[in-house]
């Protein structure tokens, strides 16, 4: 047999394409998984480190200095100035230059009257002084020629050359001339203050504010006629506008003969709106009328706010209690605010609180008081208002970002 050398089948030795393919994608499909695992790991630990913690949450309360009522009444709010501005003339409204609730100065023109009559007699007022006035140059024209003529006569008399009667007339007619002088002069300040008066009645077709406030009712219109007084079957208003100085806002209450003994000038006073119930006013006594109703058998009892607000409004219900304590004493008892007792952590020896500062929190050391039932007086470090951390986690930390507990 002839020798026959091995053949090497390199066909043997060649990879099936599908075989190729199918390694190549598992090895990427194996790739993607170990990716998405580190993934999802890795945004595990990023979330448990950076995780933001949720605290539940309590609001500092002012320290409830209420005090025992000596007794309570109802009474409305008054302002001390309010005037009803009316015209002191009988006119036709030319002009009306405001509207309700606007703010006037004092001196400011609330309307207009005709004044066409006022304004002819004031002319003519004037035109008669002038022509008074003018007649005073006349005089005088005459009283210098008088005394020439005096002068003359005395020279003549003198001379022997002239009578007695002749410088005589001469010094009259001089006398004369001065006295008409003056009488002119009188007409002169007559006709002055009839000028005056004719002013008077031109002023008076202006309606001025009498003093600064707020127009509360508008009351006449443009071409309506207006007079001080009713007039014209009922026709003609009697005011122009009504305003209210609101710096002037009181109370005024009627208080019983029987308990008026106990109400004091500056007592301390709580006012409550029937329009804002859940609104205390401090208040205090600012006079008692020193007199009574027999008819209802009251008192009253004026009563000024501490502070005003834009709130207070004119002829508003209002109920008050007039309150046994001393302004000193109440100021006493008012220190602080209250929180509750959870919301105080103990850190190396000093008190401190989380406050809550839009979405962390920042630690602030407080004075403490006394504990009140499931509070505690917040001396220093916590104002009215504030929002304080009562419940969270042990480790919370100054500036860390917090969640508020819904």
């Amino acid at each position: 047999m002839p020798n026959e050398s091995p053949k090497h089948d390199l066909e043997s030795l060649r990879i099936d394409d599908h075989k190729r393919t199918s390694g190549s994608a598992g090895k990427r499909i194996g790739i993607i998984l170990a990716v998405l695992v580190l993934l999802v790991v890795g945004g595990g630990v990023y979330a448990y480190i950076h995780q933001v913690a949720v605290v539940d949450v309590a609001e500092a309360q002012a320290q409830d200095t209420s005090q025992k009522a000596l007794l309570n009444a109802s009474g409305y709010v008054t302002p001390q100035r309010r005037a009803t501005v009316a015209a002191k003339i009988t006119g036709r409204v030319t002009g009306v230059f405001f509207t309700e609730g606007m703010y006037v100065q004092q001196g400011y023109i609330l309307a207009t009257l005709d004044d066409s009559d006022a304004q002819r007699d004031l002319a003519s007022a004037k035109a008669d002084r002038n022509a008074t006035e003018s007649s005073i140059l006349d005089l005088q024209v005459q009283l210098k020629n008088a005394n020439i003529e005096l002068d003359r006569a005395e020279a003549l008399k003198t001379a022997g050359v002239q009578t007695q009667e002749a410088l005589d007339n001469a010094l009259m007619a001089v006398n004369s001339l001065k006295a008409k002088i003056e009488y002119t002069q009188q007409e002169v300040l007559a006709a002055d203050a009839r000028v005056a008066t004719a002013q008077q009645g031109v002023d008076n077709c202006t309606i001025r504010s009498p003093f600064s406030g707020i127009i509360v009712s508008k009351d006449a219109q443009v071409g309506e006629m207006v007079s001080p007084v009713s007039a014209g079957g009922g026709f003609t208003r009697t005011g122009i506008a009504t305003i209210v100085d609101m710096g002037s806002n009181e109370i005024e209450v009627d208080v019983n003969e029987d308990y008026i003994a106990r109400v004091k000038p500056h007592l301390m006073v709580t006012a409550i709106l029937d329009a804002y119930p859940d609104w205390k006013i401090p208040c205090h006594v600012r006079t008692i009328i020193p007199t009574a109703d027999r008819q209802k058998a009251t008192v009253e009892v004026r009563i000024s706010f501490d502070k005003l607000d834009p709130r207070i409004l004119p002829d508003m219900g209002v109920k008050v209690s007039f309150l046994a304590q001393e302004p000193e004493q109440a100021a006493k008892a008012s220190v602080g605010v209250v929180i509750p007792q959870n919301a105080v952590r103990d850190d190396g020896g000093q008190k401190i609180v989380f406050l809550v500062q839009g979405d962390h929190v920042e630690r602030r050391a407080v004075k403490l008081g006394s504990n009140l039932g499931g509070t505690t007086q917040i001396l220093a470090g916590l104002v009215a208002g504030d929002t304080v951390v009562v419940g969270g986690p042990a480790g919370l930390q100054d500036g860390e970002q917090v969640e508020i507990k819904r």
